[in-house]
């Protein structure tokens, strides 16, 4: 077995910078995606007659399949070729895309979005392992930066995408869109990626694939049914035990056997579970917070979703000049210091969303989000990836996507709770809570409407910015100890 702290020789490839711009081509087609569904939301609502149960599990489904199979797709992309992983999740991604865009049920998009899960689940671990396996040590945090930077540029910049194409077409062309890219990205993917993979020669670990699986899939679902039923509820305990148990098996399994899928020492290496622990809590916190923004700024603050993307457009903005100009000075500060940093102003960020009644408290919540990010996403890459052996860089970024992810799914689920409780607590009698879009046209007062909303969604974005700011303090500790 591979020990945590070999490290291979890395000899940097002669097209590896206009291999980074495919890569981050790849993944952007992925993030960009996820933040597009963000400002279609009520869009899709009113197109399909969709609930907010409904709008949930169009998200959900997503996660639901990317958490479960991470995982083992990042181990079967070291086993048999990161390009060929590549090229394949461009494919399924692709296709799903196409299904989702012409979907006319609810049920229809949720099956579509659960394929495109599929696709970015099989796609994503390639990214970071074949630029692990291009740069060499010296070139190798620069590239990451870059790679880290595109990822957060493209999920800042999906809301003015996906503002722009509702306001000129269908909710189905934020994921059309998605189709000519991913066949640009495959076609250079074919021309200009080396393949690479594991050296070593290794059984599959078929038990520990399966386990794996069913654990993550099982505590994903428990996540998503927990706002509708209930920690008492047998829709969340009987999935959440199932979860537990397969997940136990799974780490008893891999202790175990001699090929094992996962290398559980990963976890005693500080730098890589600092990375990982601050990863999962920032995702809870600004993934439900993002999500529930883009609702508030177009059914409380009345923007179209054009003028909603570009609300959110000074994010990403942030974010560039950030990355391009504070390098240096995060260099200094060292990696503990730096994600603490980051993570604080990224938490003081998502509280002034909270008091976000009008736009400029807003603006600057978001620009702060996008400062924070920029200083501590590619410290937080660098650290994950310079952690492990570059050979198995593929299971390190699987295993990172899969608990980022589950992160997600609960800052959706319970963030997203609490605003519903909050809203509906909120709403005069007979007025129904069961969505913004449906309570704005039910007749009643809308400014009541409104005021409900905002009420349940501060204290859920307070919630999100103790998350965030707790993984600030996590990576700190862990970072400045490795």
């Amino acid at each position: 077995m591979t020990s945590t702290t070999e490290k291979a020789v890395v000899h940097p490839h002669p097209q590896r910078w206009a291999v980074l711009g495919v890569l981050c081509l790849s993944v952007m087609v992925v993030v960009l995606d996820n933040t597009v569904l963000n400002v279609a939301i009520p869009s899709i609502s009113t197109g399909l007659d969709a609930s907010t149960a409904d709008i949930q599990w169009m998200i959900n489904a997503y996660s639901l399949a990317l958490a479960g199979l991470l995982l083992t797709t990042g181990s079967l992309s070291d086993r048999f070729g990161r390009k060929r992983a590549l090229l394949a999740g461009l494919v399924l991604f692709g296709t799903g895309s196409a299904v989702a865009a012409y979907a006319s049920s609810s049920e229809a998009l949720i099956a579509a979005r659960g394929f495109m899960g599929i696709g970015a689940a099989v796609l994503m671990p390639g990214t970071l392992a074949v630029l692990m396996q291009l740069f060499d040590d010296e070139e190798r945090p620069k590239a990451i930066g870059i790679w880290a930077a595109v990822t957060s540029l493209g999920f800042a910049a999906g809301p003015v995408i996906g503002g722009a194409l509702i306001k000129h077409f269908w909710w189905g062309s934020v994921f059309l869109i998605n189709v000519p890219v991913a066949v640009l990205a495959i076609a250079a993917v074919a021309v200009l990626v080396p393949e690479s993979k594991d050296p070593t020669v290794r059984k599959p670990d078929v038990l520990g694939s399966v386990l794996s699986i069913i654990g993550m899939v099982s505590i994903v679902y428990a996540v998503i049914e927990l706002p509708e039923h209930g920690f008492g509820s047998a829709e969340f305990g009987v999935p959440v035990t199932v979860g537990l148990v397969a997940l136990t098996g799974f780490a008893l399994w891999e202790r175990h056997t001699a090929d094992p899928m996962l290398d559980l020492g990963f976890f005693r290496n500080r730098r890589f579970t600092g990375a990982v622990a601050s990863g999962v809590l920032a995702a809870f916190g600004m993934a439900g917070s993002l999500f529930l923004l883009t609702q508030h700024l177009q059914g409380v603050l009345g923007y179209s979703p054009l003028e909603a993307g570009v609300r959110v457009a000074p994010m990403a903005i942030a974010l560039l000049v950030t990355s391009n100009t504070l390098g240096q000075l995060v260099m200094k500060l060292g990696a503990g210091r730096a994600m603490l940093l980051g993570m604080t102003i990224v938490a003081g960020g998502v509280g002034l969303l909270s008091i976000g009644t009008t736009y400029p408290p807003t603006l600057a919540g978001l620009i702060l989000i996008g400062v924070g990010v920029g200083v501590s996403q590619p410290v937080a890459v660098n650290a994950l990836m310079g952690s492990i052996p570059p050979e198995r860089a593929g299971i390190a970024s699987g295993l990172s996507g899969t608990l980022t992810e589950l992160g997600s799914s609960f800052g959706i689920a319970v963030l997203g709770a609490l605003l519903s409780a909050r809203f509906v607590a909120s709403l005069p009698d007979g007025v129904p809570g069961r969505s913004l879009t449906e309570a704005l046209h039910s007749g009643a007062d809308i400014a009541v409407v409104r005021e409900a909303f905002s009420n349940g969604m501060s204290v859920s974005l307070v919630i999100g910015a103790i998350a965030v700011f707790l993984g600030g303090v996590v990576a700190s500790v862990l970072l400045r100890r490795a």
